[in-house]
């Protein structure tokens, strides 16, 4: 939004949104080829917890504080937990959210407030100490994990970005960088994929038309992209904060919105 604005980019609206789900379902495919392994960890647990619950009945499947429970099974049912907030609320509202805020002074209003949701919960985590950490993702209660999840509603603002609001709202319950990191990452596969595959009629009917080999090619930049971005910030994350990522969000936030005031 913010970047064909600042060059001058004349385009058709519905060619544009046609040629990004191209881009969300690249980005999708990377992130589950990233956490290929812990997406099967998850839907094993998942199949071993509810061939289970023949026997032990189906409410062991809502039981998710009980100690015997499998660990995959409930880092899994946590996720869809937080994945039902944003799906809700896009398809009843990503549409008019899309009309009354896409547009580029809006997106920097938003890429601004981005910023300030990283700098609140960096300044929160100095005062607890880095390694001050309380919650993992198999610790972590499902009222907690519900609003990690619901966060994501913010990212239907465009310049909001969905890892940086969740990972924030993780490190307030005091999540490590690297658990709010792949928890966060977790969490946006399947929106993102679930929004782009909604959306591929678009790339197939006439909106499409023309520009079906660019989104071809831009979903597998994208994927390469996403991939290597999501590797380099689990490494990141290990050892480093959201700092830069908050004061990028400031000045290119700030500067934008001055620039389109």
């Amino acid at each position: 939004m913010l970047f064909p604005a600042l060059l001058g980019w004349k385009f058709n609206q519905s060619f544009f949104l046609a040629f990004i789900v191209g881009l969300h379902v690249g980005t999708a495919v990377a992130l589950l080829v990233y956490y290929r392994q812990t997406w099967k960890d998850l839907f094993l647990g998942t199949w071993s917890q509810v061939q289970r619950s023949r026997h032990d009945g189906l409410g062991s499947l809502i039981r998710l504080n009980d100690n015997s429970i499998n660990r995959h099974y409930r880092q899994m049912a946590l996720l869809v937990m937080g994945t039902i907030p944003v799906a809700v609320v896009a398809l009843v509202a990503q549409k008019h959210l899309r009309a009354l805020f896409a547009k580029p002074e809006a997106a920097a209003l938003f890429l601004f407030l981005n910023g300030l949701i990283l700098l609140g919960s960096e300044l929160l985590r100095r005062r607890r100490g880095r390694h001050a950490v309380t919650v993992t993702l198999d610790s972590v209660s499902p009222r907690r994990a519900l609003a990690v999840g619901s966060a994501q509603i913010l990212a239907l603002f465009a310049g909001i970005s969905r890892s940086g609001v969740t990972m924030s709202t993780g490190l307030w319950f005091g999540f490590s960088y690297e658990e709010a990191a792949n928890f966060s990452f977790l969490l946006a596969t399947p929106v993102i994929l679930l929004a782009g595959l909604a959306d591929l009629p678009k790339l197939m009917g006439p909106a499409g038309d023309g520009i079906r080999l660019q989104s071809l090619v831009g979903a597998i930049v994208a994927g390469v992209a996403a991939y290597l971005a999501v590797r380099f910030l689990a490494k990141w994350f290990t050892t480093k904060t959201l700092w830069p990522f908050a004061m990028y969000c400031l000045v290119v936030g700030g500067a934008c919105a001055i620039r389109f005031a």
